[in-house]
């Protein structure tokens, strides 16, 4: 099994091992370490290996070349440009202090006579330096310029270039495009072909080639290596963010070359599905496997001391203190600003963000906000916790919050936070996208509000803090929990892995 992660914090990973492996399949996942170094641990009756990998090909041939034309003074890209910079202000900051020691002197009774000249050959050096400085500067800007217009590579040359590549290559095309995954092949390669496996679990876009190539050689050698392929997102749904304007194409580009070796398909909605038929001709609908969380979990004997923590303990309120709580990633559109932007009009409601680091920039800046409108002491920060234990920790606030904004992947999912919240049995409170929007409409779960519309946000929630019992009734309809367990989705897993593999090894038994 395969994902491009350091496989903590990713609750499917971590759950689809788990279940394979309690299903009889002899399981190692491979991950990517963060540190460099190797790593080993048990994901229940699986092994985790996190193997070491070095990014060389994150750079491309243009990070190391000098970019004429739109710097023409600029400093080489070598580092050159940072060790003149601070070369020149530790020289005016030896003159600012051979200026004191003058001033010093002139103030003693007993001034040398060379003062005056002294004064003259200082000002002189004074006047280079700051020439010095500005044509320091001048050029370190030029190679600041020209390195962030070349990072996004969206200028005409760029497209013209990508354009050239996916004609000439097609789906190829991605080796000029988004070189960097080949560092996953040389890191993860190795340890597949070694490691001789029978099926390959591929998680997502960016391990689907290692896992295909894997596959062939595998096949290449006489041996009958099965590939599963997990498909977590709608690559070109996704929101590239700071990548190069390169990077989605290339990976749609190596998507289309390796996902036809996939002897299944798996994704986690019906909706994407649809999407990946139209996307890759699948002749064969993908399974779904949702992203639920567990029913019943019994922890590892090693965890079994492990308490929940308390949510409204580590947030310092008691148990009438009305609690907002979103749990997941950070960005923008993930749309926890609304949440922030709120608080000044819910009086006496606290909010809980559970997110993976609390340095983040984007969360600092939400901290920021609430510090300028007057409600710090009611954001609160919380740690993640482990994935057996997110549904006990959640079910301590009032309402769960999912105030993303409008992209296509969020459009055409039931994401973890929105099952996890379920089997809290909390009011949920969601922006417009569609599938969840039509979900809590249906079950009477929840409120739904405009996407980035802080006034229909506010609305949303006092509606459910004004009844939240006529909510949480929802969850009393006879059988939808249960369609949403983890257990429900692992027996899909089961099905895809015997069908592959029939006679191997089927279920543990007592």
């Amino acid at each position: 099994m395969l994902v491009h992660n350091a496989v903590k914090g990713d609750s499917r990973v971590q759950k689809t091992a788990r279940s394979a492996a309690d299903a009889g399949w002899d399981v190692i996942l491979l991950g990517r370490s963060k540190d460099r170094q190797a790593h080993t641990w048990q994901e229940g009756a699986a092994e985790v290996r996190l193997i070491p990998m070095s990014s060389p090909l994150t750079k491309r041939p243009h990070d190391f070349r000098r970019r004429w034309l739109r710097g023409p003074l600029a400093y080489p890209p070598t580092g050159v440009a940072a060790y003149r910079h601070q070369s020149v202000k530790a020289w005016r900051a030896d003159l600012r202090v051979r200026q004191s020691l003058l001033v010093l002197a002139a103030r003693s009774g007993r001034p040398p006579a060379a003062l005056p000249l002294r004064r003259a050959a200082l000002r002189a050096q004074q006047v280079l330096a700051k020439l010095v400085a500005g044509w320091v500067g001048l050029r370190y800007r030029q190679l600041n310029r020209a390195q962030e217009a070349r990072r996004r590579l969206t200028g005409p040359w760029d497209r013209a270039q990508a354009f050239v590549w996916q004609k000439v290559m097609g789906d190829r095309a991605w080796r000029k495009l988004e070189p960097r995954l080949w560092d996953f092949e040389l890191a993860f390669g190795p340890v597949i072909d070694k490691l001789k496996p029978d099926l390959i679990h591929a998680h997502d876009f960016r391990m689907v080639g290692v896992a295909a190539r894997a596959a062939i050689r595998g096949r290449a050698a006489g041996r009958d290596v099965k590939l599963v392929w997990d498909v977590h997102e709608f690559l070109p749904g996704i929101n590239p963010g700071g990548n190069t304007a390169q990077w989605l194409p290339g990976l749609r580009a190596a998507e289309r070359e390796y996902g036809r070796y996939a002897d299944a398909v798996i994704t986690v909605s019906e909706s994407l599905g649809d999407l990946l038929v139209q996307e890759h001709g699948l002749k064969q609908r993908p399974y779904v496997v949702l992203n639920a969380p567990h029913g019943t979990h019994t922890p590892d004997d090693d965890e079994l001391d492990l308490p929940v923590p308390d949510i409204r303990a580590i947030c310092g309120i008691g148990p009438d203190v009305p609690l907002l709580v979103y749990s997941g990633g950070a960005a923008v559109q993930r749309g926890l600003d609304t949440m922030v932007e709120a608080l000044p009009q819910l009086d006496d409601v606290h909010v809980g963000f559970v997110v993976p680091s609390a340095t983040d920039p984007y969360v600092q800046q939400l901290l920021a906000r609430a510090a300028e409108l007057g409600v710090a002491d009611r954001v609160h920060l919380l740690p993640y916790v482990r994935f057996w234990q997110v549904v006990p920790f959640l079910s301590g606030a009032d309402v769960g919050v999912i105030p993303i904004h409008h992209w296509p992947n969020h459009e055409i999912a039931l994401i973890t936070k929105f099952f996890e919240y379920s089997h809290a049995r909390l009011p949920i409170v969601v922006s417009d996208v569609r599938t969840m929007a039509e979900t809590v409409r249906r079950t009477g779960q929840g409120e739904v509000f405009r996407a980035e519309d802080v006034t229909d946000y506010v609305r949303a929630v006092r509606a459910v803090l004004a009844d939240p019992k006529r909510y949480r009734a929802a969850y009393d309809e006879p059988g939808l929990l249960e369609r949403w367990t983890w257990e429900a989705q692992a027996e899909v897993l089961d099905e895809v892995y015997t069908r592959l593999l029939p006679g191997r090894p089927g279920p543990q038994t007592g």
